[in-house]
């Protein structure tokens, strides 16, 4: 039973601040489940311009930024759901992801294509990641 472990909300203030009604991340027990994260720049709320491969760095650099300030980092990531506009910049987002994500085990993965993100993004990443 995990009667005891209460969810603890993660804000980190080198990562865009979430603009809506949940948090940048939630850790609970040893885990932690971060929001999704669009390429925004932390210190103007402006997305990133130069298309999905400038979008997934910054996305990945935003993510790394909240697990590190829920006491976790890249390499403890389990799990990521990938949402891009258009499939067919696939192979353009993993070379990207490959660049942050190389160490084995690799995280499970979700890549699904939808039709629009918040503020016209091209790319949406969320994870789930042990601390």
């Amino acid at each position: 039973m995990h009667d005891n472990l209460k969810a603890k909300k993660v804000k980190a203030k080198d990562a865009p601040a979430a603009v809506g009604p949940y948090s940048q991340a939630v850790k609970y027990g040893n885990l932690v489940f971060c929001s999704g994260q669009i390429g925004l720049n932390p210190e103007t709320s402006s997305l990133v311009e130069g298309g999905v491969a400038k979008e997934a760095k910054q996305v990945i650099k935003n993510l790394e930024q909240v697990l590190l300030a829920a006491g976790s980092n890249l390499k403890k990531v389990l799990q990521t759901t990938i949402y891009i506009t258009d499939m067919s910049r696939y192979a353009e987002v993993n070379s990207i992801y490959a660049e942050f994500f190389n160490a084995e085990p690799l995280p499970a993965r979700v890549t699904v294509e939808v039709s629009n993100l918040p503020k016209g993004a091209e790319i949406e990443i969320s994870c789930i990641a042990s601390i």
